[in-house]
């Protein structure tokens, strides 16, 4: 975890891909406590430290996280997050498969399986489905992986690495949707890179970018891309 912005009202860190956002059932320090203690020790606080979770990552996927630090900002952060438009996130994704135009926009229609904790993507309606639309351009190509750019219209449960998969581009080391190895890490690559709204008591606009993990593929991949 690092820290990315704070202030009084939000904490903006990035989240490092064996992290969890909040506990679950393998017990794990999550993310949430991770920044408690953090505020807790800066700041010097006695108590308890109030830390609302406004929105979630998959655990191997790295990238930008944003708490509320007061009741005021959580309740605003929650509604901002529930209505579209309003909160701009970009997603980086290193896939193998080049995909067949080098920017789309891909519609589908996902149905979520809870108990294999995996979504299906069609083309076409069907009931229990929700329609699923995202944006993605080609930023690099290295010799044997892509560096995909995404940004999100609507926010299903595993919606790019889901619709990537669809499009026959799956995600590097994200074996549920098709990927053909692991990462040693266990991390999928894909990294929530960017994140950009107005911040929900001062009004001012937040524009935080995440580094990329620290591998050699991530390394080279955002150098090619900044070119």
């Amino acid at each position: 975890m690092t820290v990315l912005y704070e202030d009084n009202h939000i904490i903006i860190v990035n989240k490092a891909a064996s992290e969890i956002v909040q506990g679950d059932k393998t017990g794990d320090t999550p993310l949430s406590e991770m920044v408690k203690a953090y505020i807790k020790a800066k700041y010097n606080k006695p108590g308890a430290v109030f830390l609302g979770v406004v929105h979630r990552l998959d655990r191997p996927v790295s990238g930008v996280v944003v708490f509320a630090r007061t009741s005021k900002a959580l309740e605003r952060l929650n509604a901002m997050f529930r209505e579209g438009g309003r909160i701009k996130k970009t997603y980086w994704a290193i896939v193998k498969n080049r995909p067949a135009e080098p920017e789309a926009e891909l519609v589908h229609y996902l149905v979520r399986n809870e108990q294999q904790n995996k979504s299906y993507a069609y083309s076409s309606e069907r009931s229990g489905a929700k329609r699923s639309v995202l944006s993605y351009r080609l930023l690099a190509s290295m010799d044997n992986y892509h560096l995909l750019e995404v940004a999100l219209q609507t926010g299903r449960h595993h919606q790019i690495r889901c619709q990537l998969a669809k499009m026959g581009s799956p995600i590097k080391g994200d074996l549920k949707y098709g990927a053909d190895r692991s990462n040693p890490d266990g991390s999928i690559s894909l990294h929530a890179r960017r994140i950009q709204f107005e911040h929900p008591v001062s009004k001012v606009m937040i524009d935080v970018v995440a580094p990329v993990p620290d591998d050699s593929l991530w390394r080279s991949a955002e150098k090619i891309a900044d070119l």
